[in-house]
């Protein structure tokens, strides 16, 4: 008898262990595995530059994973999945579901439309540890802080689900390949500035797991006390590896549950907490959808922003002659990743600093992280600017000397990415205009030739931002 054919839609799922569409799929029948690119969004919901070099290569990995029976193409999704449905003569689509608004909005009408034609459709969550339709406050109400949504909402309710090992054998449908080649969805950049990644990173299932296993033997037991010093392998660098799917974060928290012999160990609850705030980024983003373009808290609506743009220019380039943040917007480009405590100090210096708002530094991230989460990004630009739910007081500005003092106390991670300072003693190579000339002199820096003098006042343009906090909060 012959068994009936399924679409396994693959998105922000690209693996094959503990995939909840695919064992379904693999159940129901025969598999035609597909990926599409949505042409159908707009253009500023189409992935950055950083994040297609790794969908093409976490693409090519998952292929090698199904035995080369992935298939590409390109288009609309509203229009291609019924379409495809019908040349394959398939009786059922599965897929894991996506959370950003676009995406509900059109996984919503497709799976309107395959009902209308008798072919069954299932989604499952394969991304949340808690789907944010789920956790809700006593009162019915959301959560806009994120303390007791994490731990009354969220560890209060059922605990995650336990991930599914890999279908011992996928069953594939013998129907021909009709779709396009990987390399026509023309995913990699034109130009050479991606050529390093592949020193840093190995996107897919199998780089996913060897980062997870890296963190659990070698930094896992350290985390609290290392993941704020960007000179040390401190955190776990899975974020690119969640944002593409190639490991559940069921995965990751079950594994680190296991890896500990105490459950109440502080840096376990650390770095769970930490999967948690990617819970609540996805849960503000799912409950307000206007997250990633609109001001949380509308008071800042009448903010006045300075949008300088040859400061900004220089924030991208690493050239604001502040070190700290310096190192951090050059390791984002050689990278496409960032410290997360550098992106703190990054984030601070230009909202608050140079007084340019929020979208653009979100906007310049999106298009040069590998980890780019429309969720993770808008929520964390929003806390940085204080605009957001749960958002760090306005006032809270950092001080990249003090933090960089505090937290690259020698200098390792500055002089990594800004070698020009590489001979500055520890006194000043968070602050270079500061040293006496001879200092200088001794290391080779001219302050203006070969660093930039700084493009801020630290002093003055901390209180230029408190007083046009103070002005917005008057009107």
């Amino acid at each position: 008898m012959t068994q009936p054919v399924s679409l396994v839609w693959f998105r922000q799922d690209l693996r094959v262990k503990d995939n909840p569409a695919l064992q379904a799929a693999n159940d129901f029948g025969t598999v035609v595995p597909i990926f599409i690119k949505d042409t159908s969004i707009d253009a500023e919901e189409q992935p950055g530059g950083a994040a297609n070099w790794w969908l093409h290569h976490s693409l090519t990995a998952l292929n090698d994973r199904l035995n080369g029976h992935l298939q590409f193409f390109e288009g609309d999704p509203k229009k291609l999945i019924p379409e495809l449905v019908e040349k394959f003569d398939a009786k059922a689509v599965f897929w894991n579901r996506c959370y950003e608004p676009a995406a509900i909005e059109r996984d919503t009408q497709i799976k309107q439309s395959l009902k209308e034609t008798d072919c069954a459709v299932s989604s499952f969550n394969a991304s949340l540890l808690w789907e944010p339709m789920s956790i809700r406050k006593q009162d019915g109400g959301v959560y806009k802080v994120f303390t007791p949504y994490y731990r009354k909402g969220c560890l209060q309710a059922s605990s995650p689900r336990y991930p599914v090992p890999s279908p011992e054998r996928i069953t594939y449908s013998s129907v021909d390949n009709i779709g396009c080649s990987l390399s026509s969805l023309n995913l990699l950049p034109t130009l050479d500035w991606a050529a390093d990644f592949t020193n840093h990173w190995q996107p897919g299932e199998k780089g996913a797991a060897k980062h997870l296993s890296d963190f659990i033997h070698n930094a896992a037991s350290g985390y609290e006390d290392q993941r704020n010093i960007p000179s040390v392998k401190g955190t776990s660098r899975l974020s690119p590896h969640l944002h593409f799917g190639e490991i559940s974060p069921n995965q990751v928290w079950y594994a680190l549950i296991d890896a500990f012999e105490q459950p109440d160990n502080k840096h376990l609850d650390c770095y769970l907490s930490e999967l948690g705030w990617r819970e609540f980024s996805y849960y503000l983003l799912f409950h307000f959808p206007s997250l990633p373009t609109q001001n949380f808290n509308g008071q800042f609506d009448h903010f006045t922003w300075r949008n300088k743009e040859d400061e900004f220019t220089a924030w991208t380039k690493g050239q604001t002659g502040i070190p700290i943040v310096d190192a951090g917007m050059r390791e984002l480009w050689q990278t496409g990743y960032m410290h997360n405590r550098v992106r703190m100090i990054v984030g601070s210096f230009l909202v608050k600093n140079l007084l340019v708002d929020w979208r653009k530094g979100e906007r310049w991230f999106w298009d040069c992280l590998l980890d780019a989460d429309r969720a993770s990004n808008s929520a964390s630009w929003q806390w940085i600017a204080g605009s957001g739910a749960d958002a760090a007081p306005y006032f809270r500005i950092f001080n990249p000397v003090l933090q960089g003092e505090k937290f690259d106390k020698h200098g390792e991670y500055v002089k990594k990415y800004c070698p020009e300072l590489a001979r500055m003693p520890d006194k000043y190579i968070h602050k270079p205009w500061d040293a006496p000339a001879n200092i200088l002199a001794h290391a080779g820096v001219v302050l203006g030739k070969n660093y930039p003098k700084p493009i801020a006042d630290l002093k003055a343009s901390r209180q230029r931002a408190l007083d046009a906090y103070a002005e917005t909060k008057g009107k």
